[in-house]
């Protein structure tokens, strides 16, 4: 048995609670990992409340998680690159919030040994999500993007991703963020009521694409207004809103074609020295149910993680 941070009903994060395991055995394909730090989502709470059975069914009990880092213990059969005692980072097939799990090696990746284990399962989603996203935008050098939500765990990577490909990056954020922006080469900016005005203001050659991961219905609106149209807009936070006014949603899930090429890309920035990562806040597992009600308030700089 191995232990575990489970729901066995949807509802708040009130219905998370310890649960004993049985221990994973690696399937083929798979390694089990000995978890020392899980990354948590947005997704993560909206599949505990149930709003995302319809995409992502899940069966009681139910172990949250989609990222991780840590040792592999076991390996399945088929398996080659790792072996008991590979360093890793990258998605789970099993959930995160574990002492082990399992996951499917073509979505991990070896951790590098500059990256500590908390800010090594702050990388996979972040590095998937940026490059599922940006791909289709069809970005090039010298052109603009306005990422709404940028100083988040997964816009915090974003922006970093579209600087290095020279683009000039527009953020939207609170204020006490953009001095963080600053940092990471954004030219920052607040969100709400006027925001088309402010983007036009700093931005007077127009903006060329958009990317939400703030989820607010009038982001979307807005980037349509400043790109001219639907076509260069693309969110992975409302589908709703995206569908109402023929808006690119792109989900989650991962797969290789879109989630090695991002690994990759966030490595080679990290040795380059150009991608910075930022950990919001890091909660012991046995407080996973404060982690995902810090990350439902939003406002963060940066990605919650559990330390296992």
């Amino acid at each position: 048995m191995t232990k575990a941070i489970a729901f066995t009903e949807f509802g708040s994060a009130d219905v998370l609670h310890p649960v004993d395991v049985e221990l994973p055995e690696p399937g083929a394909g798979q390694v089990r990992i000995a978890v020392r730090a899980a990354g948590v989502n947005p997704l993560d709470s909206k599949i505990r409340t149930g709003a995302m059975q319809q995409f992502f069914p899940v069966a009681f009990p139910h172990v949250p998680g989609l990222e991780v880092a840590g040792v592999v213990e076991a390996v399945g059969p088929g398996v080659t690159g790792f072996e008991a005692g590979t360093p890793v980072l990258g998605r789970t097939a099993t959930g995160s919030y574990a002492e082990q799990a399992l996951a499917d090696v073509d979505l991990l990746t070896v951790k590098p040994d500059s990256l500590d284990w908390a800010h090594a399962a702050a990388l996979p989603v972040a590095a998937e999500t940026t490059y599922r996203a940006l791909e289709p935008l069809g970005l090039r050098s010298g052109e603009t993007l306005l990422v709404h939500g940028a100083a988040g765990g997964v816009g915090s990577v974003a922006v970093q991703f579209a600087v290095a490909r020279g683009l000039t990056v527009i953020g939207t954020a609170r204020e006490d963020n953009h001095a963080y922006l600053r940092e990471l080469g954004v030219i920052p900016v607040r969100y709400g009521d006027g925001l088309v005005e402010r983007v036009r203001a700093l931005a007077p050659g127009g903006v060329d694409a958009a990317f939400d991961l703030s989820g607010r219905p009038e982001a979307l609106i807005d980037s349509v207004a400043l790109t001219g149209g639907t076509e260069r807009v693309i969110t992975v936070a409302n589908a709703a809103t995206a569908a109402e006014h023929g808006i690119a949603f792109t989900g989650g899930g991962g797969d290789t074609d879109r989630t090695r090429p991002g690994y990759e890309e966030a490595l080679s920035l990290l040795a380059a020295g150009k991608l910075r990562i930022a950990l919001h806040h890091t909660y012991p597992l046995a407080e996973a149910a404060e982690a995902q009600r810090a990350s439902e308030a939003g406002r963060l700089t940066g990605k919650i993680v559990l330390a296992v």
